[in-house]
């Protein structure tokens, strides 16, 4: 297995990120084994509809949202208490328009900037000892027939996106959301199974909408992906994530709002060279719930290992 072919899964775009929602992300292949001292950047390109669900008191009825997401994204390796690491920086811009009727009139919103800015630091806490060059090769060589790695890791999103407090419907979110992850994966030959649990925690959004303030419940995530490589640089997978909680409170009063949204995935990487590749990912979500969102994402990334 290539190099390129270990790092193409973690240039995923973050779709959890494309809209001031709750959106969930699949990420196949986050928690593989790289080598240390790695630099990665990636570029992807996200095209997202849906409908959006309001509560009935907002009078905002067949929301329907399109949005583009443009995406840089950087992962650095290195070498943490003994065990290999991660840490990764991901910024989007988006042009993203909504049309609906509010109190029966047909409106139209549209937005354009940066997106909320997102850190990620993971540690493979159990597998995946700090190696490269040779070293690497040869440990990949000695368990290429079967594996396991226990990972974890923390996601902080921060309030660098563009934000107005009059608006309703914003591409930045005003707030830090902040992510605990754990995962593990097991490669078992060409095949691999990945699942990840994580907890959303939000702080409070003290400038909501028209003057408001808006507090939000832990969300709760599970994702699990399986994972066929067919010969180094070509793999392809499938993934489904279910998340629930996230109930809202505006100025202390609950809103009675509590999530429960499926997501599933379609995600395939082919690498040119050792170095240079492309993702192609289709993602849907839908809400199990009458207030939410369903939404398709298509997203295309490129990345480049140094």
């Amino acid at each position: 297995m290539t190099l390129f072919c270990r790092i193409l899964g973690i240039s995923c775009v973050l779709i959890g990120s494309c809209a001031s929602l709750n959106a969930q992300e699949l990420t196949p292949r986050r928690w593989s084994h790289l080598p240390t001292g790695i630099n990665v950047i990636g570029f992807g390109q996200v095209y997202t509809t849906g409908d959006i669900y309001f509560d009935p008191v907002l009078n905002a009825e067949d929301v329907e949202m399109e949005i583009h997401t443009s995406l840089v994204h950087y992962v650095h390796t290195f070498a943490l208490l003994e065990k290999s690491a991660r840490i990764e920086f991901a910024q989007g811009y988006q042009k993203a328009e909504w049309t609906g009727k509010l109190d029966g009139v047909d409106t139209t919103a549209n937005r354009e900037g940066l997106t909320d800015s997102t850190f990620r630091l993971a540690v493979n806490l159990y597998g995946a000892p700090p190696l490269k060059g040779k070293a690497f090769k040869e440990y990949r060589q000695s368990v290429a027939k079967k594996e396991t790695l226990i990972g974890a890791g923390l996601v902080v999103t921060v309030p660098t996106g563009k934000y107005h407090n009059d608006k309703l419907l914003n591409i930045g979110g005003n707030r830090t959301v902040i992510r605990p992850q754990f995962g593990i994966l097991h490669n078992r030959g060409k095949w691999t199974y990945e699942t990840t649990i994580a907890t959303w925690f939000y702080t409070k959004n003290d400038d909501f909408w028209n003057d408001n303030e808006l507090e939000q419940d832990p969300f709760y995530t599970i994702q699990s992906h399986v994972i066929y490589t067919d010969k180094p640089g070509i793999w392809a997978s499938a993934s489904l994530g279910y998340g629930e909680g996230g109930e809202s409170q505006v100025n202390g009063i609950d809103k009675s709002d509590r999530k429960r949204n499926i997501a599933w995935a379609l995600s395939a990487g082919y690498s040119f060279t050792p170095r240079f590749g492309i993702k192609a990912a289709y993602i849907g979500t839908e809400t199990q719930t009458d207030k939410g969102f369903d939404s398709t994402n298509f997203a295309l990334a490129a990345s480049y290992v140094w």
